[in-house]
Order: C-alpha cells, then sequence, then structure tokens
C-alpha cells in the first residue's frame, strides 16, 4: 500500500463583497478645545454614543471621537489613553456592550474621570455592559450611567460638569442648558 500525501489542495480566496461604509463618527474634533475623549469598542457604537458628542458639543466642550476595543486594539487603546492626559484630555467617557471592558481597562490606565456608558448589543439588551461597568474592584472607579443613548447624554452632562468646577464658561452654558430644558416642559398637557 502506498502512503498518499496530505497536503492541502490550494484554494482560490474571493475578495469579500465591500459593504456600504457605516456611518462613522465624522469628526476626529468637534466643538471647541478638545477636553473630552469618546471612547467606544466598535463604530457601530457611534449611534448611541453620538448623543454624549453632541450634548457636549452644544455646550462648547470640545471632544476626540475614536474607536478602539480593549480587546482587539489593546496597543491603540493603551497608547492613546495614557497620552491623553498630555494632549489636554481632562474626562473620558467608555462605551461598550457585551462584556463592556473599555471602561474598566481605561481606568486602570489613567488617573483621569472614567465615565463608562454600557450599550446593548447582545440578548441581555445592555443588562450584562451594565453589570460589567458598575462591578469594577475598589479601588479603580468608573462613574456608570444608563444602558444607551440616555446614558451617553447624561455621560456628556455629567463630564461637562466637572469641566464646569473649574471652568467657568462651560459652568454658564451648563446653566442654559438645564434652563431650557425647564422651560421647554409644559406645566399642562
Amino acid at each position: 500500500m502506498v502512503a498518499r500525501s496530505k497536503t492541502p489542495r490550494a484554494r482560490t480566496l474571493r475578495p469579500a463583497a465591500k459593504k456600504p461604509a457605516a456611518k462613522r463618527p465624522v469628526a476626529k474634533r468637534r466643538g471647541g478645545r478638545v477636553r473630552v475623549a469618546i471612547l467606544m469598542g466598535s463604530a457601530s457604537d457611534w449611534s448611541a454614543m453620538q448623543a454624549a458628542a453632541d450634548v457636549l458639543e452644544q455646550l462648547g466642550v470640545g471632544v476626540d471621537v475614536r474607536v478602539m476595543s480593549a480587546h482587539r486594539t489593546p496597543d491603540r487603546h493603551r497608547d492613546f489613553v495614557t497620552r491623553a492626559e498630555g494632549r489636554g484630555i481632562e474626562v473620558i467617557i467608555a462605551g461598550a456592550g457585551a462584556a463592556a471592558h473599555l471602561a474598566g481597562v481605561t481606568a486602570a490606565l489613567t488617573t483621569l474621570p472614567v465615565l463608562g456608558v454600557p450599550l446593548e448589543g447582545t440578548p441581555l439588551q445592555g443588562l450584562d455592559a451594565l453589570l460589567s461597568t458598575v462591578q469594577m474592584p475598589g479601588g479603580v472607579p468608573v462613574a456608570t450611567f444608563a444602558i444607551g443613548k440616555a446614558g451617553a447624554k447624561n455621560a456628556g452632562l455629567f463630564a461637562a460638569a466637572i469641566l464646569a468646577s473649574k471652568d467657568p464658561e462651560v459652568r454658564a452654558a451648563l446653566a442654559a442648558f438645564r434652563r431650557a430644558q425647564t422651560a421647554a416642559v409644559p406645566e399642562r398637557p
């Protein structure tokens, strides 16, 4: 009996069909001087995280929007976070779904305030991300917000409140935002 060689046959690989480009964060820099970084684990998270960028831009606070994953792009993430303070970043907002390690790993790499936004994306509808973000071990704090767009908006407002403690312009813009929000609520239906 003659032994046959088990070398694999050559395969012809076809290029994957190109998907239409997803709408990604268009501007690296939005608003005034960049003071807040908004990180998200996937470009698909932008639909929720845009609420943080929009409210900060409305308040005149510049943001740097980035896609980076604690799991899939650890070097990019570490490089950005460890250099953020030197680039003028004062607060980091991190949004992620599923295991949602982005905010916690970010907090482990910096002493800047880290605001975590759990995102939907699994059959658990963001509950897994909420628990992963809120259950940080003592000593590595992450301020955690609601799941999704409401949480992203509140994280943006909270970041502005942190900046407002030492910036009169941001304080005035935040106060005006709150007055306008109050004025928009009717007394009667």
